[in-house]
């Protein structure tokens, strides 16, 4: 799904038009994530995550219905993200719900190392795919998509339930409120937000970045190495420093992958045409910054929400996410098409690094008011 936006501009999208679709189209995940929270938390994250992946597979293969930009391309797309939101969901809580407590936030890195993985894979298949870019190759993407979801959901049958698979709680909107306003996170959820930000540039704008610049090497487009440097990269530092985030805090981890996020993305504008391989660097940076970031900032969030209702706790983390990328791909899209991509990067390293100083200023807030007074 790397080549999304690809298949928007060979139905006659522009660059708007690639941000409405993939901005906008998220917009049914972030309405329903209440619901889902509840969903989980009364059905179980194993049953959710099987759920995710048969409507990933509708949606993908919707596609092959479209003809041209108009409304079924929209739902289509929301269907793939609203997909992706069970999927995620469902996957965090289920493995910090299986998970030892001290070690949650290892848990979750090594479960993202499977998303990594498919990023490995995925932009080079569909590289080689679309070296022609034809309806008939795009439909293959499209295919091969849900074939590989199928797989997924043949593993999760597999897997054992969690002890905590259920809870009694209310499926009304209500519930999901008050369980959010009794266990609020506080401050992580603007690094959440910042995250979905962050997101619109390698699996939204790295594709249009690489047409537009010309960027081939041996005539083929390098996204796929794009994603080899950020996965590669990514996998790497995630299993050699798994431990890292409970020997040290994964606030101080956390820190780290914000400054590799937001240099990385200011790196873009080193890349030229003349200098199709300098793709590598902004690459590794981010796909470094994104390995450090999200199993920190999720397991954060996740600590204050009881096992029972890590449900909810997964779900607001996500909606964060996903309204950073609502509000954040129409903006960049309509910044790239003004001022051109490295603008539009540096936004997203800005806003990513903005994020990082009001984290640490509320936690040194929380401190000190925690803290004993000296004439207690």
């Amino acid at each position: 799904m790397a080549h999304y936006a690809r298949w928007i501009e060979f139905l006659g999208g522009d660059l708007k038009q690639v941000g409405m679709v993939m901005g906008g189209s998220a917009t049914a995940g972030l309405i329903l994530r209440p619901w889902m929270a509840q969903w989980i938390n009364r059905w179980g994250s194993r049953t959710m995550w099987i759920v995710g992946y048969l409507l990933f597979i509708v949606a993908s293969l919707s596609n092959l219905l479209i003809t041209e930009m108009g409304p079924l391309i929209y739902l289509a797309r929301s269907g793939l993200l609203l997909a992706g939101a069970i999927v995620f969901a469902s996957g965090l809580t289920y493995i910090s719900q299986i998970a030892p407590e001290d070690r949650r936030t290892e848990a979750i890195g090594i479960l993202g190392i499977g998303g990594f993985l498919g990023m490995l894979m995925g932009p080079v298949l569909g590289d080689l795919f679309l070296a022609e870019r034809t309806r008939e190759n795009f439909m293959a993407i499209f295919w091969i998509a849900a074939g590989a979801n199928v797989l997924s959901i043949l593993g999760l049958i597999l897997a054992r339930p969690p002890k905590h698979h259920c809870s009694s709680t209310s499926l009304r909107l209500g519930a999901f409120f008050h369980i959010v306003k009794k266990h609020w996170p506080g401050a992580i959820l603007a690094v959440d937000f910042a995250f979905g930000v962050c997101m619109a540039g390698p699996f939204i704008f790295v594709a249009s970045f690489i047409d537009r610049a010309s960027l081939v090497f041996r005539e083929h487009s390098v996204i796929g190495l794009f994603f080899l440097f950020y996965a590669g990269l990514a996998i790497l530092v995630r299993l050699c420093f798994r431990r890292l985030p409970d020997r040290v805090g994964p606030q101080k981890v956390l820190m780290a992958g914000i400054a590799f996020m937001s240099v990385g993305m200011l790196g873009f504008s080193w890349v030229t045409a003349e200098h199709t391989w300098w793709i590598a660097i902004p690459a590794g940076l981010t796909g470094i910054g994104h390995s450090l970031m999200f199993h920190t900032m999720t397991s954060i969030t996740l600590a204050s929400f009881p096992t029972v209702v890590r449900g909810t706790g997964s779900a607001l983390a996500l909606m964060m996410l996903d309204l950073g990328t609502i509000l954040g791909a129409p903006i960049l899209g309509w910044i790239g098409e003004l001022y051109d991509y490295p603008v539009l990067f540096a936004c997203i390293g800005i806003t990513c690094f903005a994020s990082g100083v009001i984290f640490v200023l509320s936690e040194r807030h929380r401190i000190k008011r925690s803290a004993p007074s000296s004439h207690g």
